[in-house]
């Protein structure tokens, strides 16, 4: 019984133990609960064991599911046929099948041991698990202390690592400071050298300078130079070294030996070449066809040698004011050599060219400037073989010995008296030489520019000073012979040879073969046709030979003047010509009105003014900026003539007599146009002469006319005052028969002297449409005056009046004053 009470007490022990171990883990407030870790490590331990373990060896929870499914399955396994193959497999499989139960006794005791057995087997599934269990705890622990002897060695490591690097990353850091102050000081040591270099070089420059074989043309010259300069400018950038004054001394010292040398050596090249070309012409032949071209030639062939050395001194001299004072002084040797040579063959020349040309000065003129251009080109041009960079001092030579010519000619131009030569003389200044030469090379020609400038005014000069002295005497004080004031025998002689010649040549054109004219029918019908209006067109008068002397010699000389002197001088002396030129004309006309007819000297003023008008327009028309402004309101139909250039043709050009009058004499439209006051003169004068004419022939036709006209005039004007009433038809001097004999007698001269003064105009002006021109006033005048007549006598007197008057119809005076 004790046994069975121990077994009872142990199996109750063991009950209570698992039930307490089942508090261990419990989800809900578990006695022993694990950490995250320690959970972690028995998920990876069953992980573990389900890949390693027998089935035998699975969890607990496995092993008791696996058993019961044994169980399960072995009771299972079939159905028995009867209640007794099931007891009797149950004890089989108990074992109990070979005993027997009798009494309760066996029975429990049976079942205590089927009991003990039954928790002895349960019991030592957990047994065996625990026991995995232990083995895993022990080879946990071991791996655990080989983790932890590992991170002993590796922090063991870690510490001697941080030593090493502190001591390497030391080493490093005193290594890199080494370094670097040993970069400092090879630097220190290479700007101390680099500095002293430019002081060291002072023995080295000295000894070559004071070399007994130095030359200037040798190869180490210029580097030495080069150097030299280095060495100043560095110098005088560091005043602040000491003795700094004493090497700056010296090096300046050394610059001074070196260009010394350079000096030395051009200005001997220079005058040796100098020397020899003198030597070559002892007795004196400066001028020789071989002189100059041997002057170049030997210049040209040394410039070279000294080019070189001149090119080092030009680049220097804009940096070192020493090298500037070197090169005007090169400069200046270069310039005095060349005038030694040259000013004694320049003046032999031009008094050679003097003596040959010492009647024509335009040639010498033209001959000395031509020369002295070349002179000035081939010196530019061999300066440009010794120099790169240009100098006032050689345009000053230049202008030297351009004035050498100057000095020769003045004397010759102030004393000329011909305006003829004079305005040849501007010409070839002002065209040839300063437009065709100087404006193609300004550079070169720059002091031979100034010195034909001064040439050209004194010329100038002379020439305003001939022309009012020309003006006076020519124009003003002219004296006129007999035959230039033969009007009109003059133009009625021509008129005559001019009709001869054409009948000649007619009756020559007659004598040709059928089969000729025939061929050059319509040939000949041109040239008779273009004769014709040649003959019609062109009047005697405007013949240059046929002018009247001083118009002439006015437009000849203002011809002259007009491309010669400024336009201000030009203007003053044209209106001083042209005026005296109209007084002159004046004057003639007055004699011809004296010795033939008033309408021979109104006539002869006319043309020539017209002449003198339309010659002088090209003299104006750089002068002055011409505005013209028509006004078109007043009389539509003279619109219409100015704007059709087949009515007026050239208008606006204001250079034919057509132009002219119609400008002058239209009064509508208006044109507006500004002139110099020159141009404005003859105009002036040119509107009073046609205006005379125009009031000479309207009183000369219907003068009688007018007054009657004018008397009833003033009858009806005191009437409309207040005077007592009048009948015209009772005045004695209205009376139709008196109104008879003024109509009579005016339409008497109408057709008796109309002819001749039309053949008058036409003998002067010789062209149709400006005889229309100039007589449409006088034209106008004539039907005014009779279409008041006709308009009074409507109005003061009967049909039996009129009768007795019997005045031409206005169309018997149209047909009467119709020009053809």
């Amino acid at each position: 019984m004790a046994s069975s009470t121990d077994q009872n007490l142990l199996d109750l022990t063991d009950k209570d133990t698992r039930e307490k171990l089942s508090f261990w883990d419990r989800r809900v407030d578990p006695m022993a609960p694990l950490t995250d870790r320690q959970t972690d490590s028995i998920l990876e331990l069953r992980a573990a064991a389900e890949e390693t373990l027998l089935p035998a060896e699975l969890p607990i929870e496995d092993i008791c599911s696996l058993s019961s499914r044994s169980l399960r399955s072995s009771f299972t396994a079939a159905l028995p046929e009867s209640t007794e193959e099931v007891l009797l497999q149950g004890f089989q499989m108990l074992e109990l099948h070979n005993h027997r139960i009798e009494t309760a006794q066996q029975f429990f005791s049976w079942f205590s041991k089927l009991q003990v057995q039954m928790d002895q087997d349960e019991a030592s599934k957990y047994r065996k698990t625990q026991d995995v269990l232990n083995g895993y705890q022990e080879q946990c622990d071991a791996i655990l202390n080989d983790v932890n002897t590992a991170l002993d060695h590796l922090d063991s490591l870690q510490k001697q690592y941080l030593f090493v690097s502190t001591k390497t990353g030391t080493l490093h850091e005193a290594c890199e400071q080494l370094l670097k102050e040993q970069s400092e000081l090879v630097d220190l040591a290479e700007s101390i050298q680099e500095k002293l270099s430019y002081f060291n070089e002072l023995e080295n420059i000295n000894t070559k300078l004071n070399s007994p074989t130095l030359s200037v043309n040798s190869e180490g010259f210029v580097p030495m130079l080069s150097k030299l300069d280095e060495c100043i400018e560095y110098v005088s950038s560091h005043p602040n070294f000491k003795d700094y004054p004493v090497y700056l001394t010296k090096f300046k010292q050394c610059l001074s030996k070196a260009m010394q040398l350079i000096k030395s050596h051009t200005v001997n090249t220079l005058q040796n070449l100098t020397g020899q070309l003198s030597k070559r012409d002892p007795l004196g032949a400066p001028n020789a066809d071989n002189a100059f071209t041997l002057y170049y030639v030997k210049f040209r062939a040394a410039a070279p040698k000294v080019r070189r050395l001149i090119e080092q001194v030009e680049q220097r001299s804009e940096k070192i004011p020493e090298y500037h004072q070197l090169l005007e002084e090169i400069h200046q040797c270069y310039l005095d050599q060349r005038e030694v040579l040259l000013s004694p063959s320049i003046n032999s020349t031009i008094t050679d060219l003097t003596s040959q040309n010492n009647k024509d000065h335009c040639a010498l003129v033209r001959s000395g400037c031509a020369f002295m251009v070349h002179v000035c080109q081939d010196e530019h041009q061999l300066y440009n073989e010794f120099f790169s960079k240009p100098t006032s001092k050689l345009d000053e030579l230049l202008e030297k010995l351009c004035l050498s010519l100057y000095d020769v000619l003045r004397p010759l131009i102030i004393h000329v008296v011909h305006l003829e030569t004079l305005s040849e003389l501007c010409g070839i200044l002002k065209n040839e030489m300063l437009e065709d030469h100087v404006q193609n090379n300004v550079v070169q020609l720059a002091a031979f520019d100034a010195v034909v400038k001064q040439m050209l005014e004194d010329v100038q000069e002379r020439l305003v000073y001939r022309t009012h002295i020309y003006i006076q005497t020519d124009i003003i004080g002219y004296k006129p012979a007999p035959g230039d004031l033969a009007y009109p025998d003059k133009l009625e002689m021509m008129e005559k040879i001019a009709q001869s010649l054409k009948e000649e040549q007619m009756k020559l054109n007659s004598s040709n073969s059928f089969s000729d004219v025939q061929l050059e029918e319509s040939e000949n019908k041109k040239l008779i046709s273009s004769d014709t209006r040649l003959q019609s067109s062109v009047s005697p008068a405007d013949l240059h030979g046929m002018w009247y002397p001083t118009v002439r010699r006015t437009l000849v000389c203002l011809s002259k003047l007009y491309r010669c002197i400024d336009r201000t001088v030009f203007q003053g002396l044209s209106q001083e010509a042209l005026s005296a030129c109209i007084q002159s004309l004046l004057h003639a006309s007055d004699i011809i009105q004296k010795n033939k007819t008033q309408i021979d000297g109104q006539l002869f003023l006319i043309k020539h003014l017209l002449i003198m008008r339309e010659q002088i327009a090209p003299f104006h028309a750089d002068f002055a900026i011409k505005e013209i402004s028509l006004d078109l309101k007043k009389t539509r139909d003279a619109a219409f003539k100015i704007l059709n250039p087949k009515a007026v043709p050239n208008f606006f050009r204001l250079n034919s007599h057509n132009a002219i009058l119609e400008f002058l004499l239209e009064g509508t439209p208006e044109i507006k146009e500004h002139y110099i006051d020159s141009k404005k003169d003859v105009d002036r004068h040119l509107k009073l002469s046609c205006e005379s004419f125009i009031q000479q022939q309207t009183l000369m036709f219907v003068g009688n006319l007018d007054q009657f006209l004018s008397r009833v005039g003033a009858l009806k004007t005191m009437a409309v005052q207040g005077g007592p009433t009048y009948n015209l038809s009772q005045q004695p001097w209205a009376q139709p028969a008196k109104i008879n004999d003024v109509v009579m007698s005016t339409y008497r001269v109408l057709k008796n002297k109309l002819p001749s003064t039309l053949q008058s105009m036409t003998l002067y002006l010789a062209n149709k449409d400006t005889e229309f021109i100039l007589f449409k006033p006088v034209r106008n005048n004539i039907q005014q005056a009779f279409q008041k007549l006709h308009a009074l006598l409507q109005e003061e007197y009967s049909g039996e009046d009129l009768q007795i008057i019997a005045c031409p119809s206005m169309e018997q005076i149209n047909l009467l004053l119709s020009v053809k």
